[in-house]
């Protein structure tokens, strides 16, 4: 039998998810988290619900745990931030099992411990549908935010890894084609990497993550620092894996408006961004920031025609 979180009750539930959390936090009415001297709060909120950003199909609890996570400390690393602590709003069907709910917060557990941070509270209640909410603190020094209107032209577009992944191995896994070769882009879609890893900054950085695709970050950015921007198809970053599994138009959309990737995209000056080439695996400048507004994709290879991006173009919550 399948115990479920009727049987044990919001006081049973708690006590189980609590288990995850240090001792020394929970159990008053809100958590107090420690700063250092100097530092500014980072706070940013993400809602994924299931059938719309997880689901059973696609999704293990302990994956939907680690990606609700990881989606959050993306946004603090995009700030430029490290992070302090989370808390938890979930709704609950009382029918879902209890195993369901433990697996979900060993997840959420497992991205913490690896990438810092630790489960300092929440809520929980009775919901039609399954929802986790998430608000994450962090801290940054404010002399380096990094802030998508920032941006100047000239500047390199400089990213972290590859881009389309996440896209790829929602689809293989929504049509049940988990080829052991392209492992790489299951586990893309299901246990992506928030980037904590860029080098400390030592001037002017202006960016965000790629959360909504490489072409709503490049935008966002663009708009907000009234500029545009040139991208070069040849050197974005694509998984060799996904480039031998699709075809090259089909590759590029969904690096530009896959998302889920969460990788960073950051803007700042080139010899900077060579730098950081060096020491960034994977990472790659894939266009420049242009005095012009159009923000365009270009080949160098000369292969293809070139385009302009639009923010139309890729996932809308509330579109028709």
């Amino acid at each position: 039998m399948t115990l479920t979180v009727q049987d044990i009750g919001e006081q049973g539930l708690l006590k189980r998810v609590q288990a995850f959390c240090p001792r020394a936090v929970v159990g008053d009415d809100a958590a107090v988290l420690p700063t250092e001297p100097g530092k500014s709060i980072v706070i940013t909120s993400d809602v994924l619900v299931d059938g719309v950003h997880f689901s059973d199909r696609t999704t293990p609890p302990e994956a939907a745990g680690w990606r609700a996570i990881a989606a959050n400390l993306s946004d603090l690393a995009a700030m430029g931030a490290s992070p302090l602590g989370i808390t938890v709003g979930l709704g609950l069907p009382k029918t879902t099992p209890v195993e369901w709910v433990e697996k979900l917060y060993q997840g959420m557990a497992d991205c913490l411990n690896q990438y810092g941070g630790a489960l300092v509270g929440g809520d929980l209640c009775r919901s039609p549908v399954i929802t986790v909410a998430i608000t994450a603190f962090g801290q940054v020094d404010p002399n380096r935010v990094i802030q998508r209107s920032t941006a100047q032209p000239g500047d390199a577009i400089f990213v972290t890894g590859f881009h389309g992944s996440s896209r790829a191995g929602l689809e293989m896994l929504l049509h049940s084609d988990p080829a052991p070769e392209r492992a790489s882009l299951i586990r893309a879609h299901q246990y992506p990497i928030p980037r904590f890893d860029i080098p400390q900054l030592t001037s002017r950085v202006s960016g965000m993550d790629s959360s909504d695709g490489l072409a709503d970050a490049v935008l966002q950015i663009c708009r907000m620092s009234g500029v545009g921007a040139k991208l070069d198809r040849a050197l974005i970053p694509i998984d060799p894996a996904l480039k031998q599994w699709v075809t090259p138009e089909k590759a590029m959309e969904w690096a530009l408006y896959g998302g889920e990737d969460f990788q960073l995209v950051l803007c700042l000056p080139q010899e900077e961004a060579k730098l950081w080439v060096e020491q960034v695996s994977g990472s790659a400048i894939v266009g420049q920031i242009t005095s012009d507004l159009a923000v365009r994709l270009i080949d160098s290879s000369g292969e293809f025609s070139d385009r302009t991006l639009s923010l139309d173009q890729g996932f809308q919550h509330f579109q028709k």
